[in-house]
């Protein structure tokens, strides 16, 4: 019998379905903040801002790095649509390393032709890898 405290997520990129089942809740980062949802939740479309998304199952929690999309909550179901998102096996620690320091660099010496919000997005990017492999 399934768990009446359980909803459907679907985590799709343009690339494949990434995740797809019954979780008992995800967290992610939002542009308004971080967010969790269980069944139930306020109907609602959100904005990903990069972070770590994380599913909880009946029997464990999985994280993922989460880069940017839109999120519709409804109240037994949630979609992710995202431009991309990687479990830790797909993440290169080393590459990962040297995009924050890129971007850190880029800050730390911004110019008035450099892309603030490029910069500190890739930053964030960058971030979410890293902690996804902590």
């Amino acid at each position: 019998m399934a768990d009446e405290r359980n909803f459907r997520l679907e985590v799709i990129t343009p690339e494949r379905v990434f995740y797809e089942g019954d979780v008992n809740m995800v967290e992610f980062n939002t542009t308004e903040g971080e967010i969790g949802v269980y069944r139930g939740h306020v109907p609602m479309t959100v904005i990903i801002n990069p972070g770590v998304l994380t599913i909880s199952e009946a029997d464990r929690a999985r994280n993922a790095a989460l880069h940017a999309g839109f999120v519709e909550i409804l109240q037994d179901k949630v979609t992710v649509l995202a431009e991309i998102v990687e479990w830790p096996d797909e993440i290169d620690k080393a590459r990962a390393e040297a995009a924050k320091a890129r971007a850190e660099e880029r800050l730390r010496t911004k110019t008035p032709e450099t892309d603030i919000m490029r910069a500190e997005t890739a930053l964030q990017r960058a971030i979410a890898r890293i902690n996804v492999l902590s």
